[in-house]
């Protein structure tokens, strides 16, 4: 039985979703990326740049539904992750967060270390809305939880830096 699942559409959450092309990306695999996590992304691209190039195109889509996005975490049991992640930047019920472009191209979600840009670019997600936290919280829950019960800014938490805060106790 699966429990039920969120998409951010219709739920008081809007999403922001945005991606700069530049130096030698090839637009048609920045879009193939973006749609690989949000299926509904259709947009006109700007002409692959030559190499070397410091021209840099923005674009960014609003309304997105993060269904898909939300069954790769889902699939990838990276729920606790995501959540951690999700809420890191988190202030006055909004929240932005990064996802690596690269693996966003073979289909998978995963979070840059922050502060850092990985090989590929990121896909920035920005997401805002009243009762933020309990909205990621339930869009990231699974049944592990009701074990290990687990909250935004809880003890388990990964740290700032994204390393994990080791939860259990170390042999004496």
């Amino acid at each position: 039985m699966t429990g039920l699942r969120l998409s951010a559409v219709g739920e008081g959450i809007s999403v922001r979703v945005t991606t700069v092309i530049d130096g030698a990306n090839d637009p048609v695999l920045v879009l193939e990326a973006l749609q690989n996590i949000f299926p509904e992304i259709e947009t006109q691209l700007p002409e692959k740049p030559e190499f070397p190039s410091e021209k840099s195109t923005k674009i960014d889509f609003e309304g997105i539904s993060l269904a898909t996005y939300l069954e790769k975490l889902h699939q990838q049991r990276i729920l606790d992750t995501a959540m951690d992640h999700m809420s890191r930047r988190i202030f006055d019920n909004r929240t932005t967060f990064d996802l690596s472009r690269q693996a966003a191209l073979v289909g998978k979600v995963s979070f840059p270390i922050p502060g850092e840009i990985p090989l590929g670019g990121v896909i920035t997600v920005e997401l805002a809305g009243t009762d933020l936290s309990d909205w990621i919280e339930a869009a990231t829950w699974h049944r592990g939880r009701v074990s290990i019960p687990r909250n935004i800014g809880d003890d388990f938490r990964m740290r700032f830096d994204g390393d994990a805060i080791t939860w259990h106790r170390e042999p004496e």
